[in-house]
């Protein structure tokens, strides 16, 4: 017997939930193949088969919290060396192909998982839009809708008279409502926004920066950026060493607040917030004020790659001393964005727009972003705050002064 085992939470992480288990009891599985998904505060862990074996029990059912360590079913060991018993060709045929269907395993997000499981639909079935065919929540969303579309139609030669009115009934018959649980991963980031909103004295400030000088550079060396460095160039690493820069000029956007005591990190660790599946992620480039442009470019697009494809760890979203917040890639104008506690200041980026700006005397049409600083008040003056923002503003308008460290 081969007992299956919830994996060893890190200390930030107290418990977790069954998400979805892929196998019933009965199956037979290989070792190493993923059994079942547990969701935590922070990320989704898969645990695998542990050896070849069957599924004999299962002692956490979907929904229940779970500890580290945990024991959530048994195994019961099969020899992959030893031949299985003859049985008639035909049937074993049969038994061959139905196997064959059950164990393909298309790739899918666990967001998609968890709704297939919900509608009872076939994986085989919803065609895949994502990297590699890569199966997401939108696609099981739109393969719903679609059947739902094609029950509905009306019948090939059905004639439509106008004159035919519905019951009040008919009409309401198709409002359904449909009521899940929030996931954990939801229910920690509305924790931590309300924690954020109620206990910290968070002020926004505003500024705007002319990117057309950022804009230029990477259009000047973007071939052979990413000739060199095997990426592309993006506004990301701008902000994030611009941020570095400004905060080594003011420590205390730097600083967290403990009780009644203020820490001041000594280190530049940003994190960058991510959109997935799953729900507003956070991941953390550490010790930035480190790494190259390339490397922080790179480590973004890592990020992004593992925040759909739900592979993000603990580690990856773990501490963080400053946040920036990018809502322009969706085409946010305009936002103020809330702390990352314990962190005392997050800066949102907007969508880049053109925009009559009035330069020494004239109004010329230039690429403007708004800049969006929230911070703590409690512990950042706004004099501070401002002088902050301006500092990345000035960065930004030249960023030779990102490599003079001046």
């Amino acid at each position: 017997m081969v007992e299956i085992k919830a994996p060893q939470f890190p200390e930030s992480v107290a418990d977790g939930t069954v998400a979805t288990w892929h196998k019933s009891i009965g199956d037979r599985v290989k070792q190493d193949e993923l059994l079942v998904d547990i969701e935590t505060d922070k990320v989704v862990i898969e645990v695998v088969a542990p050896a070849d074996g069957v599924v004999t029990q299962i002692f956490k059912k979907t929904g229940d919290i779970i500890k580290s360590l945990e024991l959530l079913g048994t195994l019961e060991s099969i020899d992959a060396t030893v031949a299985a018993p003859s049985v008639a060709p035909k049937k074993e045929a049969a038994q061959t192909s139905k196997d064959s269907v059950i164990t393909t395993d298309k790739a899918t997000s666990p967001a998609a998982r968890r709704l297939m499981d919900e509608k009872q639909l076939n994986p085989a079935q919803v065609e895949g839009s994502g990297k590699g065919g890569r199966v997401t929540k939108e696609d099981v969303v739109n393969h719903v809708d679609a059947g739902q579309a094609a029950q509905s139609a009306a019948p090939i030669g059905q004639s439509f008279s106008p004159a035919v009115h519905k019951s009040r009934s008919d009409v309401y018959a198709d409002r359904e409502e449909r009521r899940v649980p929030m996931t954990r991963l939801r229910a920690r980031v509305a924790e931590r926004l309300m924690d954020a909103k109620q206990n910290t004295a968070m002020l926004t400030t505003f500024n705007e920066v002319n990117m057309k000088p950022v804009m230029e550079m990477r259009k000047n060396y973007k071939d052979a950026f990413e000739k060199a460095h095997g990426t592309k160039l993006g506004f990301m690493s701008f902000f994030v060493r611009a941020s570095v820069e400004a905060l080594k000029k003011f420590p205390e956007v730097n600083a967290s607040i403990d009780g009644n005591d203020i820490v001041y990190h000594s280190f530049y660790d940003i994190g960058v917030a991510v959109s997935s599946d799953r729900g507003l992620v956070v991941p953390v480039i550490r010790n930035a004020d480190r790494k190259s442009f390339a490397e922080v470019e790179q480590q973004v697009i890592a990020y992004g790659e593992k925040a759909r494809a739900g592979k993000l760890t603990v580690d990856d979203l773990t501490g963080g001393t400053f946040t920036i917040s990018n809502g322009g890639v969706f085409g946010s104008l305009l936002s103020t964005p809330i702390l990352n506690p314990p962190q005392t200041a997050i800066i949102g980026l907007h969508k880049i727009q053109e925009r009559p700006v009035a330069v020494n005397g004239q109004v010329v049409i230039l690429p403007m972003m708004y800049l969006a600083l929230s911070y703590d008040h409690r512990l950042i003056d706004g004099r501070d705050a401002v002088q902050f923002l301006v500092a990345i503003k000035e960065l930004i308008e030249d960023p030779a002064r990102l490599l003079l460290e001046i």
